[in-house]
């Protein structure tokens, strides 16, 4: 048996528009933990797909060693579906339950196989998850999204995997399920591949797999270890372009000088020679020789700058870009105290009852609860896309923004440019464009369908609509924002919602996130009460 439990052999792939994603790829991947790590739109969920199978590559291959399993960023789940069929064990408990209740026909027995325990099995790994409440006939669409998250693992860890495969796997958990996800992946004994931005899950791994250009790299131990070695690489890279700046400035230097000192023996010789009164042809003799002369002196510096550009150049390449976003939000100020929303003895289902709560600008607001308590749900209130069963709701005149964690405000069909034209249809034309490359989207990426946006690129898409919709938001409702995000966009979200003059409620299990954008008021919602948390 091969080391390598992935190997990718020349590998291209391109979308139906024709633009590239890869481009003769070849990578292996061994055994242990793996983080893989990009950009947004670097290619990081195209990757995982296609090791999966579920994209077939232009050119080139794919082999995986054993049996797959796959947890897709965005699950293609059904809200009609039960956690039985989610977790693929249906079929054999009905045959164990016709069999019990007296059925012996053969197809019960085919369907079963060597699966008897599966249930017991599939109750442990539930547990493991702590989903061990959940009845196996509820249906998809009463969990909450952490929940359909650590269900979709339970149902490729009860395949016992060989391979596998997480894209995104802490989205919309909270810090309970997270904890119980890493017990789960410090245990594994196969080969894993995480695609993450969660810098903690990141620091379990026993490598990180860099995927940038087209390539990916490899650097030994956890993501840590990883920022250390990329700030050393790129000092060094700063380094080289300082001096090769420098080489380039002495070379052209050297070459002016040796130009002008070529035309001053020119100059010399010229009145040296008028005042000897040699013959003309020896005079044009003399001068046709220092030309040549010159010109050989211009070539070889003229060859030692191409060679000191050359020398830039390259280390220019080294010097990674960022990809940093650059945003200037619009003016939203809010006067202390005023009342944005008002709410008292909201009802919603049985999920909270006499809930009171009350936002007053510009304060910010953190909004924790464990995983099916009514975190999105409340949001959905204070919005008002939700109609509460009873109480009183007031809200202050100004548009109210919601970035929900589906991120589906956005036409798929349309490109982003055209979505943004349809959120302010009086920016002209130009400033659209300016702003979408703020947010990343220049030249033909502006042009792109917003369908086929990777999870990152789908947010900066919609905060450009959001936040620069006429009328600017004067209090955002932000679901889960960094969920996916890269590290490099999540702490340029950072600085925007610093920036941000109005109120803000933000629901986030990302402790390092809500440090960064100062959280005026924690809330806590448990048990249907809402009430302050430290």
């Amino acid at each position: 048996m091969s080391d390598s439990f992935i190997v990718v052999s020349s590998l291209s792939f391109s979308w139906p528009d024709d633009t590239p994603v890869f481009d003769g790829l070849s990578v292996s991947v061994p055994g242990g933990r793996t983080g893989l790590v990009a950009p947004n739109g670097a290619g990081k969920s195209t990757l995982l797909k296609l090791v999966a199978g579920t994209l077939t590559p232009s050119e080139g291959s794919v082999s995986v060693e054993g049996v797959l399993g796959y947890l897709p960023q965005d699950l293609p789940l059904t809200a009609g579906l039960t956690v039985a069929e989610v977790l693929g064990v249906a079929d054999v408990l009905r045959a164990i339950r016709a069999v019990e209740s007296g059925d012996v026909g053969e197809e019960h027995f085919t369907t079963i196989g060597n699966d008897w325990d599966l249930e017991e099995r599939t109750r442990a790994q539930l547990d493991r998850l702590g989903l061990g409440e959940l009845a196996l006939d509820r249906v998809l669409g009463t969990l909450s999204g952490g929940q359909v998250i650590s269900l979709g693992l339970a149902a490729q860890l009860l395949k016992q995997p060989d391979v596998l495969l997480l894209d995104e796997p802490t989205n919309n958990l909270d810090l309970d399920a997270r904890h119980r996800l890493h017990d789960v992946l410090d245990d594994w004994r196969g080969c894993l591949v995480v695609v993450s931005h969660d810098r903690a899950l990141l620091d379990r791994m026993d490598r990180i797999a860099e995927l940038d250009g087209g390539e990916v790299r490899f650097y030994g131990g956890n993501f840590s270890s990883y920022e250390e070695a990329v700030t050393a690489e790129r000092e060094v890279a700063e380094k080289n372009v300082r001096s090769a700046e420098q080489e380039v400035k002495r070379e052209k230097r050297e070459m002016q000088q040796a130009r002008e000192r070529a035309a001053r023996r020119a100059s010399n010789a010229q009145r040296n020679l008028s005042n000897a009164g040699l013959p003309k042809i020896f005079a044009g003799t003399m001068k046709r020789n220092a030309e040549v002369s010159a010109a050989k002196a211009d070539g070889t510096h003229a060859a030692r700058l191409g060679a000191a550009r050359s020398k830039l150049d390259q280390a220019e390449r080294a010097l990674k870009d960022e990809q940093r976003i650059s945003l200037e939000l619009p003016r939203t100020a809010v006067p202390a105290g005023r009342t944005l929303f008002l709410g008292s003895d909201i009802r919603v289902r049985d999920l909270f009852d006499d809930l009171s709560l009350a936002i007053r600008g510009p304060e910010r607001i953190a909004l924790a609860a464990p995983n099916g308590a009514g975190k999105s749900t409340l949001l959905r209130v204070v919005h008002g896309s939700l109609t509460p069963d009873s109480g009183e709701v007031k809200r202050a005149d100004g548009r109210v923004a919601y970035l929900s964690q589906r991120l589906d405000l956005l036409d798929d069909a349309r490109t982003v440019a055209e979505n943004l034209a349809a959120f302010a249809p009086a920016m002209p034309p130009a400033e659209r464009m300016n702003l979408l490359a703020r947010f990343l989207f220049r030249g033909t990426r502006a042009h792109l369908p917003v369908g086929v946006l990777s999870g990152g690129e789908r947010l900066r898409a919609t905060l450009a609509c959001v936040l620069f919709a006429e009328p600017a938001p004067q209090l955002l409702l932000l679901d889960e924002p960094t969920n996916n995000l890269d590290l490099v966009s999540a702490g340029q979200l950072e600085s925007a919602l610093n920036a941000y003059q109005g109120a803000f409620v933000v629901v986030s299990h990302d402790e390092r996130f809500l440090s960064e954008v100062r959280i005026d008021r924690r809330l806590r919602l448990d048990g249907g009460k809402l009430a302050a948390h430290d």
